[in-house]
């Protein structure tokens, strides 16, 4: 760590280091932020499937596939017909914001994770 100095504004002190320091230590707290969410259970994605979801043509499907369920498993989870969620994977057709809440709910992601 560099050199620290303190300085007194209106009788407050104040302490001054580099600005390269200075967002190391900010870089450090965000992380230990985000580590405290792992640490409690949040999940984590692997930089796999996070390229394919950039990549994919289907956001349900990809999460559908990472969560090892079938069509039939999902279509079931969020209570729509097999053929109406194939439908919606390709594309076919959009899905009303209600379902695309249940199959988002079953597939245990954020709406906006399924929808871009």
């Amino acid at each position: 760590m560099g050199e620290l100095r303190k300085t007194v504004i209106d009788g407050e002190t104040y302490v001054l280091i580099p600005e390269e320091e200075y967002e190391d230590l900010i870089d450090g707290i965000e992380a230990e932020k985000i580590m405290a969410r792992i640490r409690a259970g949040e999940e984590t994605w692997p930089h796999e499937l996070v390229k394919e979801l950039w990549e994919t043509d289907s956001r349900i499907r990809t999460f559908r596939t990472y969560r090892k369920m079938t069509v039939s498993d999902l279509a079931t989870a969020a209570g729509i017909s097999q053929p109406y969620l194939s439908e919606i994977e390709s594309g076919k057709k959009t899905g009303s914001v209600d379902v695309l809440k249940r199959i988002a709910a079953a597939l245990k992601v954020d709406l906006d994770d399924i929808v871009v």
